[in-house]
């Protein structure tokens, strides 16, 4: 299902024109990742290359196209006033199982640095209610984050 997932974000399609809208889903995906990778309130180095790791390998980028792609996220998340402007894009171009695999890629960002933080854990929750996940998929996506993360701890009340 990740590969599937991966695949689907590798084909979509880069916005036209030099400027990248929220409309695009590469910036929605990159603006919902650097959101939950900021959610509480810290950027440790150690998330912020997750972040661009998990943007490089979902879309196959590296260099300027890579910094590119999440300036544009992390632009497009300072701009934005909630998180639906994003969740209703990918909705609408991902399939049910690609939902699941993009909760599991927040997932990974969020444990990136070891630890759950209740903003993580409900920004998460919130971003999987809008985009149609359902509650055992998203905890399952969280176990198998939280069981490859360094020295994870925590969990959240959804058990």
């Amino acid at each position: 299902m990740f590969e599937r997932v991966l695949s689907f974000l590798r084909d979509l399609p880069a916005s036209a024109g030099t400027q990248a809208s929220a409309d695009d889903p590469r910036i929605a995906a990159s603006a919902l990742l650097y959101h939950v990778m900021n959610a509480d309130g810290v950027r440790q180095d150690v998330e912020w290359e997750r972040f661009k790791a998990v943007l490089a390998e979902s879309y196959s980028i590296s260099g300027a196209e890579l910094e590119a792609l999440a300036a544009a996220g992390e632009r497009a998340d300072n701009e934005a006033i909630d998180l639906y402007a994003f969740t209703s894009v990918l909705k609408r171009h991902l399939d049910a199982d690609a939902r699941k695999a993009f909760i599991g890629l927040m997932w990974e960002i969020v444990y990136a640095d070891g630890e759950l933080h209740e903003l993580e854990d409900n920004t998460v929750w919130r971003v999987a209610e809008l985009i149609g996940v359902e509650r055992r998929d998203r905890v399952e996506a969280r176990r198998k984050a939280a069981a490859h993360a360094p020295g994870a701890i925590g969990t959240s009340s959804d058990e």
